[in-house]
């Protein structure tokens, strides 16, 4: 395979190796991320959207291999060596040595942890949604580092530099690209 697999064909990936709907959900929500700033920038966003959705493809099955995994599991299956070195380099400093180069990598870098912490504030809200959601809820959550404790800020902070992007509009980004999946990641809440 060297072309780009279709959505269906990374969903379908991404479901033979997580089973946990937390895992799948967040899945989802860069795929929607990705695919709304491919947009915006004018790239290609089906390419853009099947790396996010396949980002964490082993982290269920091989948590103590994240990264390294995903990269074997890819090559057995004739994937492009620029979707496995994209997919990868999201665990930079953390999992993997490969450094965020390209925008479509720069952009999964930064928006992979971020998700987590719009997650998280979204279900203490009195909607339980993005739909109403700005970035300065998030900014105010953000403070707070006992807050979603789990959610790495230096490393979003870090790739909001390295995008050149202040961080409210790389948090503005993440919302309304997880507002296109609302309904699929359990976000809709009850607006």
């Amino acid at each position: 395979m060297t072309s780009i697999p279709t959505r269906d064909e990374a969903l379908a990936l991404l479901k033979e190796y997580n089973t946990k709907e937390n895992l799948i959900k967040h899945a989802l929500a860069v795929e929607g991320v990705m695919r709304y700033v491919a947009r915006k920038r004018g790239e290609d966003e089906d390419l853009w959207g099947v790396v996010g959705l396949i980002h964490d493809l082993d982290y269920e099955q091989f948590a103590d291999q994240h990264c390294t995994k995903t990269a074997e599991i890819l090559r057995e299956r004739g994937w492009p060596e620029e979707l496995i070195r994209a997919a990868v380099s999201h665990g930079w400093g953390i999992c993997s040595d490969v450094e965020p180069q390209t925008d479509l990598e720069k952009v999964l870098f930064a928006v992979d942890e971020l998700t987590g912490l719009v997650v998280a504030t979204a279900l203490v809200r009195p909607s339980r949604s993005v739909l109403d959601m700005k970035a300065k809820s998030v900014r105010k959550k953000w403070k707070d580092k006992r807050f979603a404790a789990g959610v790495n800020r230096d490393i979003i902070q870090q790739g909001a530099e390295m995008l050149g992007v202040e961080l409210s509009d790389l948090i503005t980004d993440v919302i309304m690209g997880m507002r296109e999946v609302a309904e699929e990641i359990g976000l809709k809440g009850n607006m």
